[in-house]
């Protein structure tokens, strides 16, 4: 891993990494705590500033990157108020993993279809930029276990078959899905093999993933740690009273098992 921005700022320092995966180089960042010294504003923190936390893993959206503002918005949230780690990386066809670095956020949704329609290995290529990212990133003095999940919509395409596979994830925030696209027989058979603790988030109006395709991918899920929760609305961002309560259940659930 090599970081190439590190930045402090309110309580939070932001680095963006490279990591040299199985597929080709993985482009992320972490948020870790921090604290702001005086004249230091906008500089990079001091090694040793910041005791081990365990780590949320934060999967974005189609049309968005790990810099997309509701990933930070929880990345600066899990930080300040409950003293954790966060971490993206940019999916495949998205953010700096384009010539254009992500800026047309349609042309990206565009391209993630097409790929997700046409590459067989799309999936698993990204369950292992995941596990390449967080071996990485544990050996990071800041970081410990236990490690969480979250992802919607894109973020459980191809974030469920990675929470079903690295069995390091101890609880998982997902949906915004359902059984359904080119990959539903995989994200079925993965479903099955999830055991970690599972927060599900459905819009009761999806219409990109009908909320009866979303309760078949919901009863799919093997743990029996699991439960469900609707909002009403269509695809798209969730109520923030729920937005924040997902932070808490990951919360709570890593603070248990920590």
């Amino acid at each position: 891993m090599r970081f190439v921005s590190d930045r402090l700022g309110g309580g939070v320092r932001y680095r963006e990494f490279r990591v040299d995966g199985p597929n080709g180089e993985i482009p992320g960042g972490l948020w870790t705590p921090g604290a702001d010294e005086p004249g230091a504003a906008g500089g990079p923190a001091r090694e040793g500033d910041v005791r081990g936390t365990p780590l949320v893993l934060i999967g974005h959206g189609a049309s968005g990157s790990k810099q997309q503002d509701y990933v930070r918005h929880l990345a600066r949230h899990l930080v300040l108020a409950h003293s954790l780690s966060a971490a993206a990386i940019d999916g495949p066809v998205h953010g700096d993993r384009r010539q254009d670095s992500g800026n047309d956020g349609r042309l990206q949704f565009l391209d993630f279809v097409r790929v997700w329609s046409s590459e067989a290995d799309l999936t698993d290529k990204m369950v292992g930029d995941w596990s390449a990212a967080l071996d990485e990133l544990l050996l990071l003095d800041e970081i410990r276990l236990p490690v969480g999940y979250w992802g919607l919509s894109m973020g459980t395409i191809l974030g469920l078959p990675f929470v079903a596979a690295d069995k390091r994830v101890s609880a998982a925030v997902l949906g915004l899905m359902g059984l359904t696209g080119p990959t539903r027989d995989r994200i079925a058979t993965d479903a099955g093999s999830v055991t970690c603790a599972v927060l599900f988030l459905a819009q009761w109006s999806d219409q990109l993933f009908p909320i009866a395709s979303a309760l078949e991918l919901f009863g799919a899920i093997g743990t029996d740690d699991k439960r469900l929760h609707a909002n009403m609305g269509g695809h798209g961002p969730v109520p923030e009273d729920e937005f924040l309560g997902t932070a808490d259940f990951l919360a709570k659930r890593l603070s248990s098992t920590g």
